[in-house]
């Protein structure tokens, strides 16, 4: 008895399509509109003003923030697509502000107890798939058909081009852009362009750079910094070593510092 009025209190304040199904266990914030023809599953909690359109699947354990859009046939939450998957209690965490385009695909982690996230303010073009245990950051775009896989990082700002596979473990720094088409095999450092298959580095984000307001004097250093790691004749533990100690600006130098630091599959080249 208690679990039907509990669920009729969630009715109230949300707008459900009559085709729609909605466990009795699902959390909705106030003002959550679920469309035609979608489901909602038992363990997912859904933050205020979420609007889901028609033919959506939100499953797993989930828990989504506030102001997130579901396009027709997202499916979210699902379980990993990884043979090592157990079965075991593993989550998804999805911040506020973000756009989930028709089909997106994100899934849960696969270890026990392990989550993929998703920050705020991103943007998932369709048909694009983050996979278990990927770390989204902020403001990230995933434009269409974008395959990350299992455990991809991709911090704030960061922007992939459409119909690009990435390969599970690669990290791609902040800032960074990569162009369509190209095949990301190698971490991406922040800051930088990227293309090609496979993926080369050809200078500076500058036009993204520009648009989030830094200045043409930070820009001159981030580039002294590129130029450090890609035209010089450094290996990486001597660049390491150069931007440690020498004059570069902070937080530019520190972020380079700590990815270079991070990364295990080695840098585009």
């Amino acid at each position: 008895m208690q679990d039907r009025l509990n669920f009729r209190k969630i009715v109230l304040k949300a707008e459900i399509h009559p085709t729609a199904i909605v466990a009795p266990g699902a959390k909705l914030g106030w003002g959550v509109k679920i469309g035609p023809y979608s489901v909602i599953g038992e363990s997912v909690e859904l933050g205020d003003g979420c609007v889901v359109g028609p033919h959506v699947l939100i499953e797993g354990r989930t828990t989504i923030g506030q102001n997130n859009v579901f396009h027709h046939g997202a499916s979210i939450g699902g379980v990993p697509q990884d043979l090592n998957y157990s079965g075991g209690v593993s989550f998804l965490v999805i911040g506020d502000d973000n756009r989930f385009r028709e089909h997106c695909t994100v899934h849960i982690a696969t270890n026990e107890g392990a989550s993929t996230k998703i920050g705020s303010n991103c943007f998932m073009m369709a048909y694009s798939h983050v996979a278990h245990d990927c770390q989204i950051g902020d403001h990230v775009i995933l434009s269409n058909s974008v395959n990350l896989g299992g455990f991809v990082f991709m911090d704030d700002f960061s922007i992939v081009g459409g119909v690009a596979p990435v390969h599970q473990y690669v990290r791609i720094g902040k800032h960074a852009f990569v162009g369509g088409g190209s095949r990301i095999e190698r971490d991406i450092p922040p800051f930088i362009k990227a293309a090609g298959s496979p993926t080369r580095a050809y200078g500076i984000n500058s036009v993204g750079l520009n648009r989030r307001g830094f200045t043409p004097e930070r820009r001159a250093m981030i580039k002294d910094i590129f130029n450090l790691l890609y035209r010089s004749n450094l290996n990486v533990t001597q660049v390491l070593e150069r931007l440690r100690n020498g004059s570069f600006a902070d937080p530019e130098r520190q972020i380079f510092v700590d990815f270079l630091e991070a990364s295990q599959r080695g840098i585009t080249k």
